[in-house]
């Protein structure tokens, strides 16, 4: 009897240590021995609407494996300390069937995140992301989108900023009913063709695609996205 307790017992703290074991890897600790290439992942981070997680989306490359999410303990750290930065095994959704990714996550405190990915061979790193969704929560709007010229098959998005207005970039994503994204930009502008990208300053679109059709539905999300890669505004439509 008293051996199975003990092998109970060091299960049970074997369980345990695994989990520390990897809610106390820092950042700094995951990138030795690698090499590290910074401010090389799409990410950004929003609350969500209904319900009080916050929302950590980025952009999986292609070939892009071992997904990794960080956070600090608070703000009351340097962004850049890879030390203050605590890893959390936590699984991450699909968005737009899997073209983009989440993690959605508990927050308690206002923090910094940081995601990283490995590829060929490399360590990538997103910038520092400011979690605020306690003092600017995100702001869900639709009202806010006009869209012309949609006989054309390449209609013009435009939006207005909502109640923050320190936005330094859009996200604009065009997809279809089935959730299926076509077209995925970054404008400094509040205007965006489909998909003329005279004003778009990075395209994470798969080759060239079509003209939308003027008999099949399609969805329009734009997200605001401040300098601390925190999203002010999310909108979206159907058309």
């Amino acid at each position: 009897m008293r051996s199975v307790i003990f092998f109970i017992l060091l299960a049970v703290s074997v369980s345990c240590s695994s989990d520390l074991e990897d809610q106390d890897a820092t950042l700094k600790e995951g990138l030795m021995n690698r090499t590290p290439v910074l401010d090389n992942v799409i990410a950004c981070a929003a609350s969500n609407e209904n319900d009080d997680l916050v929302s950590v989306f980025f952009y999986p490359r292609d070939g892009a494996t071992n997904i990794r999410y960080y956070e600090t303990e608070d703000l009351n750290v340097s962004k850049t300390d890879f030390d203050k930065y605590y890893r959390l095994d936590i699984p991450s959704f699909d968005v737009f069937n899997g073209y983009l990714k989440k993690f959605e996550v508990a927050i308690s405190e206002e923090r910094w995140v940081i995601v990283t990915f490995e590829e060929e061979g490399k360590t990538h790193v997103s910038n520092p992301i400011r979690i605020k969704h306690f003092t600017k929560p995100t702001e869900y709007v639709s009202q806010n989108i006009k869209i012309d010229s949609l006989q054309t098959g390449r209609p013009v998005f435009s939006w207005e900023d909502g109640k923050y207005t320190d936005s330094k970039i859009y996200f604009q994503v065009v997809s279809d009913e089935s959730d299926n994204l076509l077209s995925g930009t970054y404008t400094y502008d509040t205007s965006f063709q489909f998909y003329n990208l005279d004003n778009v300053v990075l395209n994470i679109t798969k080759g060239n695609p079509l003209a939308l059709k003027s008999e099949s539905a399609y969805n329009f999300t734009v997200m605001a996205v401040s300098e601390d890669n925190w999203v002010n505004l999310f909108s979206e439509i159907e058309f």
